[in-house]
């Protein structure tokens, strides 16, 4: 064989590493979820940020402290040490919606599916093993019928009874 037979080509490798199902399903992930990040971000600035400016002095974004004073611009540049606390609280709260969003919507309802599954699956395993369980026994019945007839036949021509007939092996009488 030649060493080109033995190797795919660097760009089939590649091709196949792309058509591979889990390759394409992150990328719709990375997608949705990207997408799904601007909607919380647009969410949290444009409704929760307000709401707390509503209630408060300003924006949830426009909170800060001063570590070091004084906190003034000067020639364009901070004189002082500012914590922006509003921003990181922002920030955390689109993280916790987002976070919500994603457990309630698709997490939980996955994990449900997948219990469910789980269940039907030891059911019919349930199921298989009855129905084994009574093939079992049909075929005790038919050996402990067959042992019987090997029996009566055993006690000479014509003595024997017939099975299931009073006084024969296996009948109640």
């Amino acid at each position: 064989m030649s060493d080109e037979e033995k190797k795919p080509s660097l760009l089939q490798g590649f091709k196949a590493f792309l058509m591979r199902g889990n390759v394409i399903d992150l990328a719709v992930a990375v997608v949705i979820g990207a997408a799904f990040t601007n909607i919380v971000n647009a969410v949290v600035k444009g409704v929760i940020n307000p709401l707390v400016g509503a209630f408060g002095t300003q924006d949830l974004e426009n909170y800060k402290s001063c570590l070091k004073d004084p906190c003034k611009m000067v020639d364009g540049e901070m004189d002082g040490i500012e914590i922006l606390w509003g921003s990181v609280l922002s920030s955390t709260l689109s993280f916790l919606i987002t976070a919500a969003v994603v457990y309630f919507l698709m997490v939980l309802p996955m994990s449900k599916y997948l219990a469910r599954v789980e269940e039907r699956r030891k059911a019919k395993e349930g199921t298989e093993e009855i129905i084994e369980l009574s093939e079992l026994e049909v075929l005790k019945e038919i050996r402990d019928t067959l042992v019987a007839q090997r029996g009566a036949q055993g006690d000479g021509p014509g003595t024997g009874t017939a099975p299931g007939s009073p006084g024969s092996p296996g009948s109640d009488t």
